[in-house]
């Protein structure tokens, strides 16, 4: 059964879309949005209670996600027991014009302190991931992930324990932020891309959200807001 549950992580963990990315496919091309280098690219619409365009992967038991009302606002609630699933949406994001990701998340419930860096607690309350595909060469696809961290400092950056350091991770939330304040975030993904990597990286093929508990086997909740990519 763990053989079975690392084989499954091992495709999550390299990112959730690493997996999806080792084959070719065809994202969608630029909307009215993107053609308009000024105006922000909407790729979580959440607040209005749209989801489309964004597509679920279950790898060890399932993630519950529920567009949800929370006072005025409708936002995106996930609930992991034990499980391992993620959102993911396809896009195509020019970094040289929109480097800027903003999204908002609210932590419920969190992990007690897990070793972040090893296998057995690679588990996240809330996460998002920015990935470059690499085609065929699959081994060449790379991912940010930025998460809400329950042991690390803010800024930490460490690989994945499966995949490595094809798929770094870094702290923005630490323990140190409060459960149940609605946090907004701003990360200039060209730059981490660079700091990370070493590389210019002009675009991003896919981006998704994870909330997962399956190798501590707990029980973690958070919040999404809408996300967007603008160019400052």
């Amino acid at each position: 059964m763990n053989m079975i549950n690392n084989r499954h992580k091992r495709s999550l963990s390299g990112g959730i879309i690493l997996f999806m990315l080792s084959v070719l496919f065809s994202p969608d091309p630029a909307s009215a949005e993107q053609k308009n280098l000024l105006a922000p690219i909407q790729l979580g619409h959440f607040s209005e209670n749209n989801l489309s365009g964004w597509e679920e992967k279950e790898f060890v038991n399932k993630t519950s996600y529920q567009l949800v009302k929370q006072g005025s606002q409708t936002v995106l609630q996930a609930k992991a027991e034990a499980s391992a699933s993620g959102l993911f949406k396809e896009v195509v994001v020019d970094l040289t014009t929109h480097p800027y990701i903003n999204w908002q998340w609210k932590l419920e419930k969190g992990h007690p302190p897990l070793a972040e860096r090893t296998k057995s607690g690679d588990d996240y309350g809330a996460r998002i991931y920015i990935v470059v595909k690499g085609g065929l060469a699959f081994w060449k696809t790379k991912a940010i992930n930025y998460v809400w961290s329950s042991a690390e400092k803010k800024e930490a950056i460490w690989p994945n324990a499966f995949a490595g350091k094809n798929a770094m991770l870094l702290a923005v939330r630490t323990p140190k932020d409060q459960n149940n304040v609605w946090y907004q975030e701003k990360r200039n993904v060209y730059e981490d891309f660079k700091k990370i990597f070493g590389e210019e990286i002009r675009e991003i093929h896919a981006i998704a959200i994870m909330t997962d508990s399956d190798n501590s086997k707990g029980s973690v909740q958070a919040s999404y807001g809408d996300i967007s990519f603008t160019t400052d």
